[in-house]
């Protein structure tokens, strides 16, 4: 097994929660997000294999977000350490379901948050390997959300000046990226500078960049 492979095992229950930053998935389609997960329930890839794989394209049942973090030896030290309920028992973590590996199987996206700002701490894609899910793409540089779009993974990240506030970027950087059957390469990038009209945060299409 590899070091990017996970590999849970039982029943899974988990509900919707407290963070209201995350877009979660954006595919035109039947799968969904589930937002912020609550601990205690039994770790569990709940993998389905493809004739496990529920009519609407959603796995036949769900994973424990939470568990699977903390069982990948890829997800870093200090985001395992800040994994933490904000109230209660709910986890800031947002969780997508879709295709975005070219697999048979739906493949899982998962953002941890942070509790105070609801920022993104973290960011991960786990493809479904038989009874596994390997860890095939991270980014822990926060600021920053991913999203599956058509088919793509598209990372959004925030950028801040030194004299920015957390509610007013000076701009924002997305970046789109295809799996190529074996892994994430990146297929466009776009910065958007925004202009400091009303406070900030306002986009200016007019100097917006595309490399």
């Amino acid at each position: 097994m590899s070091a990017g492979t996970v590999v849970l095992v039982g029943t899974v229950l988990f509900a919707g929660g407290c963070s209201t930053t995350g877009t979660g998935l954006r595919d035109g389609g039947p799968a969904r997000t589930d937002t912020v997960a609550k601990s205690g329930a039994p770790s569990s890839p709940a993998d389905p294999a493809p004739s496990q794989t529920a009519p609407s394209g959603r796995p036949a049942r769900k994973i424990d977000p939470v568990a699977l973090l903390k069982a990948d030896p890829r997800v870093s030290a200090e985001v395992k350490r800040d994994l933490k309920p904000c109230t209660g028992k709910e986890y800031p973590v947002d969780v997508s379901y879709g295709k975005v590996t070219g697999g048979s199987v739906t493949d899982v996206v998962i953002n941890v948050l942070s509790c105070a700002d609801a920022l993104g701490r973290g960011s991960y894609v786990y493809r479904a390997e038989g009874g596994t899910y390997e860890n095939v793409f991270s980014d822990e540089q926060p600021p920053v959300y991913v999203e599956i779009d058509r088919g793509d993974l598209v990372v959004t990240k925030p950028v801040y000046g030194k004299s920015d506030t957390l509610a007013y970027p000076s701009g924002e950087d997305v970046i789109t990226y295809r799996w190529n059957g074996e892994k994430f390469t990146e297929q466009d990038r776009v910065h958007t500078d925004y202009s400091n009209i009303d406070g900030g945060g306002q986009p200016a299409p007019a100097i917006s960049q595309k490399n």
